[in-house]
């Protein structure tokens, strides 16, 4: 039997890799397109990835919840909310909106109250380290730790090298070449 790891990368190689000319967020030009909202929200993969998630950040000690910005991270912190349980590991989640709300509280980081606990940052696929130092940005703002950022595919494209230019662990469960891509 594969492992959930082996098989969360057949399942991103065949449904959620598109070959073609792309933009990317970045304004760059690649030949492929990774999107994992295409597997993230599909029943058949989203535990897969909630298991190879748990199993990336329990190494971190003391983390009391996961989560990132909207849209990418919401599918990923969903994942591992629920494998964490199961494994042992129960990790609270929290959403970070672009921006905060114009009405009712005017949250923009919403779920448990994160003030002085340990928090990952998570993100789908990370081209630049834009989105999740975004998210770190709102959580530093209601007192939350930064106890790493972790993505399910790295793109290898410098947001390694971002995030923990500003100071922060960057784990990620799959690179490129895992996948049969080059940068």
């Amino acid at each position: 039997m594969k492992s959930a790891r082996e098989q969360l990368i057949e399942h991103i190689s065949n449904e959620a890799v598109f070959h073609g000319d792309f933009i990317l967020t970045s304004g760059k030009k690649a030949t492929y397109y990774i999107d994992l909202r295409k597997v993230s929200l599909d029943a058949r993969v989203a535990p897969l990835i909630g298991q190879v998630m748990v199993d990336l950040i329990a190494q971190v000690p003391d983390v009391f919840a996961v989560g990132g910005l909207t849209m990418g991270a919401d599918p990923i912190a969903a994942a591992v909310l629920h494998q964490g349980v199961a494994l042992g590991h129960p990790y609270h989640a929290f959403v970070v909106r672009k921006e905060p709300k114009d009405h009712g509280r005017g949250k923009q980081v919403e779920g448990p109250d994160l003030e002085g606990k340990r928090v990952i940052v998570l993100e789908d696929t990370s081209t630049t380290g834009g989105s999740p130092l975004k998210a770190v940005e709102a959580l530093l703002a209601v007192g939350a730790e930064i106890a790493a950022v972790a993505v399910v595919v790295d793109r290898d494209t410098g947001a390694q090298q971002i995030i923990e230019a500003a100071g922060y662990p960057y784990l990620y469960a799959i690179g490129l070449a895992d996948l049969g891509l080059t940068p």
